[in-house]
């Protein structure tokens, strides 16, 4: 087999790939089902998408498309860094969406009947 012929085949392959892993991102997306979920997918499509271009770099053997790469990789963390940030703001939510401490009491509120135990406070009421 020749150089050429391996390089193709390594270059359609690659692409394949590429590809397929697009779809079932993209899928990931739309499914979600969590805010953090869809943040983390988009995060990946960068890396496919910077994947995909450097495949063509190799394809065409046009270099500059790789300064085009590294371009996308940073506006791309840049991206994901904001996401986190916007979700931080937003307050921790569980997958239900409700707020974790929402279950918690409050401090200084008593659950319960609302008497409290002679143990407690020495045996007397």
């Amino acid at each position: 087999m020749s150089d050429a012929l391996i390089l193709s085949a390594g270059i359609w392959l690659s692409l394949a790939l590429l590809a397929l892993s697009f779809l079932v991102t993209v899928c990931r997306v739309v499914a979600g089902p969590t805010l953090a979920d869809r943040v983390v997918a988009l995060d990946m499509l960068v890396g496919i998408a910077i994947g995909f271009i450097a495949v063509i770099a190799i394809k065409t053997g046009f270099t500059l498309y790789i300064d085009v790469a590294i371009a996308l990789g940073l506006v791309g963390f840049l991206a994901t860094v904001a996401f986190a940030r916007f979700i931080l703001s937003r307050g921790t939510a569980d997958e239900e969406g409700e707020p974790e401490n929402a279950a918690r009491p409050r401090p200084g509120h008593r659950s319960g009947s609302g008497k409290r135990s002679k143990m407690a406070h020495g045996g007397k009421q």
